[in-house]
């Protein structure tokens, strides 16, 4: 009985050995089979994506300002100003674009935006700007992009020399600087590029530093007088290959009829699921391609002379780099970069700008051939300056107190001096420079 009992007992341990044999031989090739390599999903996801990470370092538009979002294009690229984990966008965007303003309407055209929570992108004139500036403010402070229109839109004078047109580009940047303290990079040019822009207009403006854009859809409110809202509508409701809408409409002074037609058109973009994004100078433009018209123009291009003073120091206003703090006995103005250069350890610094901004005046003596400069109201000692040999006089009454031969530079037709000449010629005591993380300063006292 005691051996049938053992044998029984032993037979039991052994069909359970068995079992358990055969469980850990399962479990060591299900083992296998997770401590296999996993595909590398979020790798391979992170290589299909390139633009992201680019795209944190990207400034979004025109002047330092973005909407939410900015941006997303067909090459993954993100900008947003946001830190809420990001939707997923569809790859089809327009981008509203108004030229001509700002005038009595754009406000109502803000309002149409601010409604809808969607960015655009202000094409602005000279002359308007300095006619609304409280708009301009409205259009950065809500986040939209602004873009250079030239000054007066005027076709026979823009399209006569290139010189003619960045004098235009010119006058309205400084315009929009005095409010917005930024420069605009985007340019477009009044009646598109196509028949008006040759190789030397692209060429030299994106030298300069400039990203010219027209459009690929053109809402047609522009190409008579009072267009109704309905015609306008059909016209700038297009799909485009490639699912990027530049759509061309108008704000300025008659075009009532754009913005009665703007909440349709905003609305059938949205039922067909393109986003709204502002545009970027960071962006790929697009552009009209230069048309045997532009080319039978046959203008005469600008001199190496002219390129040299206007072209080829003016995309620095545009990089990034520290300003300068200039401290005049308690009273600070900034010039940012691109508004003054270092040459050979000295600060350059433009005569007629940095005068105005410190409360003197800077005037031309045409007797004399001789800029005429004194840095206060009240300021005793007034500095000559020819700018054909850099020779300065400090004049203190009807008496040359000092003279001395300075290194002048030509910049846009602005004449550009030593910045430490110049305080030291006028007869204050002292100056003191430094350079920090974030900033450059000159006190002088």
């Amino acid at each position: 009985m005691v051996k049938k009992t053992f044998s029984v007992v032993l037979g039991s341990i052994g069909v359970v050995l068995a079992v358990m044999a055969l469980l850990f031989c399962a479990s060591v090739w299900e083992g296998r089979t997770l401590l296999q390599p996993m595909t590398p999903l979020v790798q391979n996801a992170v290589k299909t994506a390139p633009g992201i990470e680019a795209a944190r370092e990207k400034s979004s538009a025109v002047i330092g300002r973005q909407t939410d979002p900015v941006h997303v294009d067909q090459a993954g690229l993100l900008a947003s100003n946001t830190t809420k984990k990001a939707a997923p966008v569809s790859p089809k965007t327009v981008y509203l674009t108004f030229d001509d303003g700002p005038s009595d309407l754009t406000g109502q055209v803000l309002d149409i935006l601010k409604k809808n929570k969607i960015g655009a992108t202000f094409f602005v004139l000279g002359e308007q700007v300095k006619k609304y500036p409280q708009l301009i403010s409205r259009i950065y402070e809500e986040g939209h992009a602004i873009g250079n229109h030239t000054y007066d839109h005027n076709y026979t004078e823009l399209y006569q020399s290139f010189p003619a047109f960045w004098d235009q580009i010119k006058e309205t940047e400084e315009e929009i600087h005095l409010i917005t303290g930024e420069r605009p990079q985007l340019v477009r040019a009044p009646g598109g590029t196509a028949g008006h822009f040759d190789d030397t207009y692209f060429k030299l403006l994106q030298q300069a530093g400039y990203v010219v854009t027209d459009w690929n859809v053109d809402s047609g409110d522009s190409k008579r007088r009072d267009v109704p809202a309905a015609e306008i509508v059909k016209g700038a409701t297009t799909d485009v290959p490639g699912g990027k809408v530049v759509l061309l409409m108008h704000d300025g002074p008659g075009h009532s009829e754009s913005v009665k037609a703007l909440p349709q058109i905003i609305s059938w973009y949205k039922a067909r699921g393109y986003q709204f994004g502002v545009l970027s100078p960071q962006d790929p433009p697009v552009q009209f391609k230069v048309n045997a018209t532009a080319r039978g123009l046959k203008r005469s291009a600008p001199s190496a002379a002219w390129i040299q003073s206007h072209i080829a120091q003016n995309a620095a206003l545009f990089e990034p780099g520290k300003p300068l703090r200039l401290d005049v006995g308690g009273l600070e103005t900034t010039l940012d970069t691109g508004e003054y250069s270092i040459v050979d350890g000295h600060y350059m610094v433009p005569l007629r700008a940095l005068t105005e901004r410190i409360g003197g005046n800077t005037v031309w003596d045409s007797a004399g051939a001789a800029w005429v400069a004194s840095l206060s109201a009240d300021a005793a000692v007034s500095l000559r300056i020819h700018a054909d040999t850099g020779r300065l006089e400090a004049v203190e009454g009807n008496q040359v107190v000092s003279r001395e031969t300075l290194q002048v530079l030509t910049v846009n037709g602005s004449l550009w001096v030593p910045l430490r000449s110049l305080f030291e010629a006028s007869g204050y005591a002292g100056i003191t420079a430094s350079v920090n993380e974030e900033e450059r300063r000159v006190t002088v006292f």
